[in-house]
């Protein structure tokens, strides 16, 4: 089989609808085949973004993405069409014929990166267990985390005698790859090449389609850093990485929230603790893309960084991000000085619980964290900290909400309100929340426009049978619609079937835009169709016949009189008489 032979075999065997909703929350539209959802490809807190389960596309109306489920995976993934299909495949147990030499080069480089990670993944499990993991199985018992948590988070070990590069080099991997890998670091002196991590505690970094892609390594010596996290990669980018995305995943959609920490071993005690929905950013500040992923999943965060200065600088700016996402924010900070793991680990899953369902919303504990930074008892030290928070307030997508928190905070901070208000309209102008791109199909279409479209997007087996008596009419290219109905029409006429994806490629984006907007509607002559669309076929045939004919005596009439005006009265009257034949066809 093909490669593009199988392209249509897998397509035909996945859900797009479960696909997409394994990444974002869809939420069905009625009785209809539709979802709907916010797009996970730009900023919006109004769902522009539909999935349709029959014609296996979707589309944005926000950032105007849209396609199969193969331009889906391919866009949130980051990866090429090959790796897509691989991904889907895999994920769905389906075969894959084997790729030929020639594909895409930069697929088949990743394709293989992927699979040294797994391998790498496989080798540091095997260590764990073997007698040289013996040092990291006795930190793993000190730390509280026994063998089952171990492996359901794939926990190994990097011995100090390079036995990953030595499984790599009897499998006779290029030189070139071990390189780019990450994984191997070439010989300053000599040739070959040796283990990156070594003698460290290792935490495999999934993305979120449950890809091993990169490592965190913890050392068990004095080796400096305390923790080493893998180079970016052609297949890890630290920035759009959240640690354990990939399970926290359901948990999130269920509780509507994301429990943000610092460490890989923070998410494991967290998730010990019974909080699924937990992640961390890899070794990297939070980032804009991070923040992105947890919102298509939850518009909860609780942000539960080390108690530390760090760890509060590092909320700190976390809050700035999650604001910019317009996600609810609540900061848990832990008694006692400790961090989650710890906390878990010495008061139990039930106190940590209650830490979390207890914590205040962002703006008392930075409000708190400015009364301790400032000199609240003079009234300068009060408008500093009011200025100190300022960024906070402005990044609140909501007028009303950003002058409620203003006089809110104006009591916690005992300010004159008037005075904190014009301090917030002077700063107002410099305020700029980041725009989508707006596409505004037009919807002005006649019904019977409109009506004809769905009959041939819903019913295209009824519709088949008339591609040729459509395509005909004289009328045809005076409807607004009429290069969607071209289009389709042709489409079915030689394929015998519809391929959306296809439809859409083939015209102008205000017409793709228009013929999606059709077909996410939700007015009701949609269900209308469905109720007898033979009969609606011909009632449409008939107007559109009518029409045709209706134009066809309106541009004779025309031409009598441009005759008549030029003083040419046997063309005016040989033009009279087809008119009057046209009369009695009509009637």
């Amino acid at each position: 089989m093909s490669s593009f032979e199988f392209k249509d075999t897998l397509k035909n065997s996945v859900d797009i609808v479960r696909v997409i909703g394994d990444y974002i929350r869809l939420q069905k539209l009625g009785g209809s085949a539709r979802y709907r959802g916010l797009c996970p490809f730009h900023n919006e807190k109004t769902p522009s973004f539909y999935v349709h389960a029959d014609r296996q596309f979707f589309k944005c109306f926000g950032c105007a993405k849209g396609g199969d489920v193969f331009s889906f995976v391919m866009e949130i993934e980051g990866l090429g069409f090959f790796e897509a299909m691989k991904l889907l495949a895999e994920k769905n147990g389906i075969a894959m014929p084997a790729p030929k030499p020639d594909f895409d080069p930069a697929s088949r480089k990743k394709v293989s990166l992927q699979d040294l990670h797994e391998i790498a993944a496989k080798h540091f499990r095997e260590v764990l267990y073997s007698d040289a993991g013996e040092p990291a199985r006795a930190y793993l018992k000190q730390r509280g985390l026994g063998q089952k948590l171990a492996e359901e988070f794939c926990l190994g070990f990097s011995d100090s005698t390079g036995g990953l590069t030595r499984v790599f080099q009897r499998q006779g991997v290029e030189e070139a790859l071990l390189e780019e890998s990450g994984l191997c670091l070439r010989r300053n002196e000599g040739n070959g090449f040796f283990d990156r991590f070594r003698n460290r505690l290792m935490f495999p970094i999934w993305n979120e389609s449950g890809k091993v892609i990169a490592f965190g390594g913890r050392t068990l010596g004095e080796d400096q850093p305390k923790y080493l996290n893998s180079p970016e990669t052609p297949i890890y980018r630290k920035s759009h990485v959240l640690y354990n995305l990939h399970h926290a995943r359901e948990g999130a959609r269920k509780s509507g929230r994301m429990v943000l920490v610092e460490g890989y071993m923070d998410v494991i005690g967290v998730h010990a603790a019974g909080v699924k929905e937990v992640v961390a950013s890899c070794g990297t500040a939070l980032t804009s893309q991070q923040v992105r992923s947890i919102k298509r999943h939850a518009d909860r965060v609780v942000v539960n960084f080390d108690p530390d200065n760090a760890g509060a600088n590092a909320t700190e700016r976390s809050i700035q991000i999650l604001l910019e996402e317009s996600l609810q924010i609540r900061v848990c900070s832990l008694p006692g000085g400790l961090d989650p793991d710890a906390y878990v680990k010495t008061n139990g899953a039930e106190a940590y619980l209650k830490e979390l369902e207890r914590s205040p919303g962002y703006f008392h504990w930075l409000a708190e964290r400015a009364r301790s930074r400032f000199d609240m008892r003079s009234a300068e030290g009060r408008m500093e900290a009011f200025r100190f928070l300022l960024p906070a307030i402005q990044k609140l997508p909501d007028k009303l909400e950003r002058l409620a928190v203003v006089n809110d905070m104006a009591s916690y901070l005992r300010v004159e309100p008037g005075e904190m208000l014009d301090q917030f309209r002077k700063s107002a102008g410099d305020r700029s929340m980041p725009k989508a791109i707006e596409v505004k199909p037009d919807r002005h279409l006649p019904d019977l426009e409109r009506v004809l479209i769905r009959l041939i997007l819903h019913h295209p087996d009824v519709v088949s049978g008339y591609c040729d008596t459509i395509l005909g009419l004289e009328g045809l290219a005076a409807l607004k619609s009429h290069k969607i109905l071209e289009a389709a029409l042709q489409m079915l006429e030689a394929d015998g079937s519809l391929d959306f994806p296809a439809l859409q490629s083939k015209l102008s984006e205000a017409d793709a835009n228009l013929l999606a907007a059709l077909f996410s509607s939700d007015t009701e002559d949609v269900e209308r169709t469905h109720d007898d669309p033979a009969a609606q076929l011909r009632a449409c045939l008939e107007k559109l016949a009518h029409d045709s004919r209706e134009l066809q005596r309106k541009e004779m009439r025309q031409q009598v009189r441009e005759a008549e005006l030029r003083g040419d009265i046997g063309e005016a009257m040989r033009l009279m008489e087809l008119e009057r034949k046209l009369e009695r066809t009509r009637r």
